[in-house]
């Protein structure tokens, strides 16, 4: 047996996702090969703090086994050990590669990406414009619309522009949108700050949660609708797995349904005829495509009820991923169990990088 690749997974994060990230990591951290791989796990904390090696481990009681963060701790290497709280511990010859855990801002929207591509240091998922494009939801809608691909009526604006017309905003959401409908923060995901709302009052109310969560906030067109997501996975040459769709728990699939009360049910796969299964399974890799992703992606859709039309919601370029999330949750039916999705994963990570590292960085003229 070679040496072990020595995987960093990046966890935590100043995030309205931040729990989530931590669920997500345990679950990475426990199931990985340990025959293959060596981990470094890296806390980040809610104020941006990057705690590596023991220093993270805290971060993890309640989500590891007492006796899996004991192991972890007294298997650490030296070097990430002699590393402060800042980042020197991402030197040469500490880490191979980053899983980076992160959902939401700071983690998910192209940040800690361009830091991993400053250090030169291999990492899983997007790169920073997909991540970027990714999270902001008016900016990944306008390169759908580009693309071709169909989608619901939407409105976006700053909460300056709000606070300075709201009057105006409110008139406009109203006749182009209409009641009921959604309002969410531009950048954010697993439903955090979005309200479904029937009314001007708790219109203005739901603008108001949002803005407490982004400084651009986003309104969408009710769908009565079927929700159904298709997990997406490689490079160049992307697959697509089943679809599979989500019965919520509640009004809409909110932060209870999805972390809470463990009440919403996932079919896999999503009682569909065949057609519509590989329009989807096509829409999902030309939305994968479409922001120039890489590595992972959930793309998230509805089917009306009414007439059967299929409009794409949104891509999450790094998506819940505990074994129970349903982008595993679509592999393990399509075939790839969650430690064989972990490992494809790292290495889709290691090839990307190395094609990049072939690249040219200089020009002369001669």
């Amino acid at each position: 047996m070679g040496k072990k690749i020595r995987v960093a997974v990046l966890f935590g994060g100043k995030s309205g996702e931040h729990d989530v990230s931590l669920s997500s990591a345990a679950s990475v951290i426990k199931a990985i090969d340990p025959e293959k791989y060596e981990v470094i796990p890296i806390g980040i904390t809610r104020e941006g703090h990057f705690n590596p090696g023991k220093k993270s481990l805290p971060m993890l009681q309640g989500k590891l086994e007492p006796e899996k963060i004991e192991q972890i701790g007294s298997n650490l290497p030296q070097v990430v050990e002699d590393a402060g709280t800042d980042l020197d511990f991402f030197g040469p010859g500490k880490i191979d590669v980053v899983f980076p855990v992160l959902h939401g801002t700071f983690g998910e929207d192209g940040t800690i990406q361009g830091m991993m591509e400053i250090a030169q240091i291999p990492y899983v998922g997007a790169g920073v414009l997909a991540s970027a494009v990714g999270m902001d939801k008016e900016f990944s809608k306008k390169v759908f619309a580009v693309e071709g691909l169909p989608q619901a009526k939407y409105l976006a604006f700053l909460k300056s522009g709000w606070s300075k017309r709201k009057e105006e905003w409110i008139a406009k959401i109203e006749e182009e949108l209409g009641y009921p409908c959604f309002v969410k923060p531009a950048n954010l995901g697993s439903s955090v700050g979005i309200s479904k709302v029937k009314k001007r009052d708790e219109l203005i109310e739901a603008v108001e949660l949002a803005g407490q969560f982004d400084r651009k906030i986003i309104v969408e067109e009710f769908i009565p609708a079927h929700e159904v997501e298709v997990a997406v996975l490689g490079n160049d040459e992307p697959k697509a797995s089943v679809p599979g769709e989500i019965v919520s728990s509640n009004e809409f699939y909110d932060y209870r349904a999805k972390y809470v009360d463990g009440k919403s049910v996932m079919r896999i796969p999503a009682d569909l005829p065949g057609e519509v299964a590989e329009k989807l399974r096509d829409l999902a890799i030309r939305a994968f495509r479409a922001i120039d992703c890489s590595g992972l992606a959930r793309v998230d859709f509805f089917i009306r009820k009414d007439n059967g039309e299929v409009l794409i919601n949104e891509i999450n370029t790094m998506p819940g991923f505990t074994p129970f999330s349903m982008y595993a949750k679509l592999w393990e039916h399509s075939g790839i169990s969650y430690s064989e999705l972990i490992s494809r994963l790292i290495e889709l990570a290691l090839e990307r990088f190395e094609e990049k590292k072939n690249l040219i960085t200089s020009f002369e003229v001669k």
